[in-house]
């Protein structure tokens, strides 16, 4: 898989037939390799080995429904009282982190209503509280570490 903007971690893969399978410990089961899912894995384990995010208070592909659609968010962190605090949306390598990709994370943000908003896609990473008031993003210099975010 591609090199990406974080300290790589391993990964456990499977092959079946020309496939390869992640194990996503989140999820606790295998799921399909695609570009972003290597992304998503990637920054999941970085929240937990670098910036202390229990690991069991994360949760990858989180399900929810909007405006009476199913929507998945990518990664979802809560803090120890159950609230979500972060969410982050994960994109493939080649793709563009642009208006609409902050437009898809500020619609889950309705539902969920976190103050960290995250995008990545392995190569940039822009963090971000959405000011509802203004309709505006202020990006933050850098990710805030699990205490920070719950406090």
């Amino acid at each position: 898989m591609q090199k990406l903007n974080l300290p790589e971690y391993k990964i456990k893969v499977k092959k079946e037939g020309d496939k390869l399978f992640a194990l996503d410990i989140f999820r606790k089961k295998y799921v399909s390799l695609t570009p972003e899912e290597w992304v998503r894995q990637q920054f999941a384990h970085y929240l937990v080995n670098e910036l202390n995010y229990p690991p069991n208070l994360i949760v990858t592909e989180y399900s929810m429904s909007l405006n009476n659609l199913s929507k998945r968010s990518d990664i979802v962190a809560f803090n120890r009282n159950g609230e979500a605090v972060v969410i982050v949306e994960c994109k493939a390598t080649t793709v563009n982190l642009n208006q609409a990709v902050f437009d898809q994370i500020a619609s889950y943000n309705m539902k969920l209503d976190v103050k960290y908003l995250i995008v990545t896609n392995g190569l940039k990473h822009y963090c971000c509280i959405l000011d509802k008031e203004n309709s505006n993003y202020i990006f933050l210099e850098k990710i805030p570490d699990y205490n920070s975010a719950c406090g």
